[in-house]
């Protein structure tokens, strides 16, 4: 067994044991043995290890928790992009474009950028991060992007379930069929989770239900892109069907924050789509008020959230949705591990896996404090420090 001692941490937010929402320790030290925390106490205490490495003062957090992504797809939407910030609406249209660009895609350039993007999350802090399929939409393609997702993640989910393919816009209740039928065979066991874009444009409530429960019944954990556009109904359905995460959240009735409330499904936002699709932004205060959890994720996509930086989504959960800084943070790392149901990653704390990122700042409320700024200074994933996303052990 290898050990290393990190010491000298001025400012340590555990997101477990210690002041404040973040659970603070300060002057504190971390021992790291064979990927996981195996201690945490005092600088000054800190036991004998095999290494050691000076924080010199600096803030640590656990590494961020991406709950939402979409890091598997070929071609690009810039000009989308460009179209939409010269006045075009958002509409969930563009998917398709994404679609036929990745199944023209080898698998290997897939692997490659999912690859890219992944170590420009990590070099930002992010050490666990969920991808979801989803722009194959046929079932040898939507098979393949979960074999690529699974080569750097755990945490992969089955989207199928995005838009009707579009061979089949005039055949939905097949798509449909297809989709909770041989698709859904064949992805299960590539997935640990199963997804459907509840909205208009795609996939109505009893549609939903339908694949969910399909899903269900072959043993994966229920996700939901969930009142993104409209009060579809769709945040009510996955409180109601148990869903671990239902996610965008853009627009939440009383009744689905009272809900949420009541449930142990999280409410997990995605302000980058926001932020590029010019919706309004949702607001944290009447979830607050109810005593709901939420996390923040990403959303990374080529369409609607093109970025891996969860500082940037920080900084815009602060400015634009009504979150402290304490609240951003721990709901991108805390939040982010209770959205995938994981108690090992998200909090520094004996026997959790030593997924940690150092700060070029003295406190964590620099990553809302300094928006844009590359504060994330080293990170370790599984105890070792890195700069590159590798999977991880079993």
């Amino acid at each position: 067994m290898t050990s290393e001692a990190i010491v000298n941490i001025g400012v340590l937010a555990t997101m477990d044991d210690g002041e404040g929402p973040l659970g603070l320790r300060r002057d504190a030290a971390v021992v790291i043995e064979d990927g996981r925390v195996a201690w945490i106490g005092a600088s000054a205490d800190a036991p004998a290890a095999d290494s050691s490495y000076d924080a010199a003062g600096a803030a640590m957090i656990p590494g961020f928790v991406d709950s939402h992504t979409h890091a598997v797809f070929g071609g690009d939407r810039s000009a989308e992009f460009d179209a939409r910030m010269s006045g075009a609406p958002y509409t969930a249209g563009g998917i398709r474009s994404t679609v036929a660009a990745t199944r023209g895609a080898s698998t290997e350039e897939l692997a490659a950028r999912t690859r890219h993007l992944l170590d420009e999350a990590l070099r930002q802090g992010t050490t666990t991060a969920e991808i979801k399929s989803g722009y194959g939409l046929d079932l040898d393609t939507e098979r393949r992007l979960l074999e690529v997702a699974a080569r750097f993640t755990e945490e992969t989910t089955f989207l199928g379930a995005h838009v009707v393919a579009p061979e089949m816009a005039d055949r939905r209740g097949d798509y449909v069929d297809l989709v909770a039928g041989d698709m859904l065979a064949a992805a299960a066991p590539l997935a640990r989770w199963i997804d459907v874009f509840c909205e208009e444009g795609a996939f109505d409530v009893e549609e939903t239900r339908r694949i969910l429960a399909a899903g269900r019944d072959a043993g994966l954990g229920l996700r939901l892109h969930a009142n993104q556009l409209t009060m579809s109904g769709a945040a009510a359905l996955g409180v109601e069907m148990g869903a671990a995460s239902i996610d965008h959240c853009t627009f939440l009735s009383d009744e689905d924050v009272d809900a949420l409330a009541a449930s142990d499904t999280v409410a997990t936002f995605v302000p980058g789509a926001e932020f590029s699709t010019r919706q309004p932004y949702p607001r944290i205060e009447r979830l607050r008020d109810a005593g709901a959890t939420w996390a923040l994720a990403s959303d990374c996509n080529p369409g609607s959230s093109f970025t891996t930086s969860m500082p940037f989504c920080i900084a815009l959960a602060v400015r634009d949705m009504g979150m402290t800084p304490s609240e951003a943070i721990r709901a991108a790392t805390r939040g982010g591990a209770q959205a995938l149901r994981r108690n090992d990653v998200g909090r520094v704390a004996v026997g959790a896996r030593a997924d940690l990122a150092l700060l070029d700042a003295p406190d964590p409320v620099h990553l809302a404090y300094r928006p844009g700024v590359p504060l994330v200074d080293r990170v370790w994933r599984d105890g070792v420090a890195t700069t590159s996303w590798e999977p991880r052990a079993s």
